[in-house]
């Protein structure tokens, strides 16, 4: 009989210890994932991006057509661009193509898949202007500046490079909108590829500086136009 009772109190013993160790265990696992849980929420809420509103009347007219290209690795990733600290002035290089030929070039770049690039926006040679890339995505024009730039290419008549009235007007207006939407300055948020590079790219701009700096006093007078 004692060893029957023996026998018994040794099984309920082992079955509470292995309900004690389950119970443990539990607690254990679920204080873990709520660490976790806690710790990735954190971390995602501490990281904040920089989201600016367009409200410039030209950048939402009728002078800017959208025609953006097919999300791709090689002309438009879908990255974001989370700060903007320039406006970067480029010229297409290929003189007498028209701002759409420049478009459908970058657009083609999925399927050829021989370079990277890209621009937010094409001035062409009428002065027309065609949007590309969103403004809350990085492009591929400016090298290792694309992570904080909006990106401008420019279509000219001529090996020149020279930008032609229509053209320059354009760029002008456009130019001085972007800087008025991201609260830059004309003498610290604007530089050309060859600020960034040293390429000779606006060319004209690069082997002529006062039209550069004549380039720049017109923004000016137009962004203060807008204030």
């Amino acid at each position: 009989m004692k060893q029957q009772l023996k026998v018994i109190l040794t099984s309920t013993l082992c079955v509470f210890a292995i309900v004690l160790i389950i119970y443990i265990i539990g607690k254990t696992m679920s204080s873990k994932t709520a660490t976790g849980g806690n710790s990735a929420e954190k971390n995602s809420s501490s990281t904040v991006e920089e989201v600016t509103t367009v409200t410039d009347s030209f950048l939402l007219g009728e002078d800017i057509k959208q025609q953006l290209l097919t999300v791709n690795p090689y002309s438009r990733s879908g990255q974001k661009l989370n700060k903007v600290n320039a406006i970067v002035i480029h010229y297409v290089g290929n003189p007498g193509t028209t701002a759409a030929q420049n478009r459908n070039y970058f657009e083609g770049l999925k399927d050829s898949k021989t370079v990277s690039a890209s621009s937010h926006y094409i001035v062409g040679l009428e002065g027309e202007i065609i949007q590309c890339v969103p403004l809350e995505e990085i492009s591929y024009a400016s090298n290792n500046r694309n992570s904080d730039t909006i990106a401008i290419e420019c279509c000219h008549p001529d090996a020149t490079g020279k930008f032609n009235k229509k053209t320059y007007n354009s760029l002008v207006k456009l130019t001085a909108a972007l800087l008025k939407t991201y609260g830059l300055s004309v003498e610290e948020g604007l530089i050309r590829h060859y600020d960034v590079t040293g390429k000779e790219c606006p060319l004209y701009f690069v082997r002529n500086e006062d039209e550069w700096y004549g380039f720049k006093l017109a923004v000016d007078s137009e962004l203060k136009n807008k204030k």
